[in-house]
């Protein structure tokens, strides 16, 4: 299985590539200069792989939620790669991601993910690690709300990543009578991060034409 990944939603922007189980990878902390980055990171990528567009078997996209435009950006991107390489597309949620990274860098097996939303809001899922398809999964809903709207956890022991814990870890800590002990503010979506969700998502046949990719914004009015 070849699979592109490309994730521009947050402030970071990343590419990867998975060669039946090898993973190249390019990572940069770039607000606003994901347009002239990531097609760069993905040719670059490919080349190192010894690989063209048309050797794909799917491109994988962080399809948000997170910035506006970011998200946008990353959508298009994928989108025309897979309409050029007649290959599908495999969203994924850039905060699955991040509590993936979580698990796999610190084995932590329930995460909240905490992304600043602006507007005194932050988007925010509860993640569980599932052995089944090795996974954090997703528990109840992914929401964008105030720190104080966020409901009740399902577990005690938690830890939290993202940088809306920088931005609201007080007002969260006291939202959660600081049964969130531990939290990671400057962490960002990594595409390579997004692979194993691919990977799940291709073996189960669960993946759309380049025309049906869309970003989740959460919010209902986008401007």
């Amino acid at each position: 299985m070849k699979l592109l990944a490309l994730d521009t939603s947050t402030d970071a922007c990343s590419c990867a590539v998975y060669d039946d189980g090898t993973i190249y990878q390019r990572y940069e902390l770039a607000p606003r200069k994901h347009a002239e980055l990531i097609l760069p990171m993905a040719d670059s990528l490919l080349a190192e792989a010894g690989l063209q567009p048309r050797d794909m078997d799917a491109v994988v996209f962080g399809c948000g939620p997170g910035s506006f435009t970011g998200l946008r950006i990353s959508c298009g991107v994928a989108q025309g790669i897979a309409f050029a390489a007649d290959i599908p597309v495999i969203p994924v949620s850039s905060l699955a991601a991040l509590a993936q990274a979580a698990y796999q860098q610190y084995e932590k097996n329930h995460v909240c993910v905490a992304v600043d939303a602006r507007m005194e809001e932050v988007y925010w899922g509860e993640y569980h690690y599932d052995e089944q398809t090795q996974l954090m999964t997703l528990v109840n809903e992914e929401r964008v709300c105030t720190p104080e709207q966020i409901p009740a956890l399902n577990r005690d022991a938690s830890f939290g990543v993202g940088n809306g814990w920088g931005v609201y870890g007080t007002r969260l800590q006291t939202h959660f009578d600081e049964m969130i002990t531990e939290y990671i503010v400057d962490y960002y979506p990594r595409a390579e991060m997004m692979l194993p969700f691919g990977v799940h998502q291709f073996r189960l046949g669960n993946t759309v034409e380049a025309a049906q990719a869309s970003p989740v914004y959460l919010r209902n009015k986008v401007t």
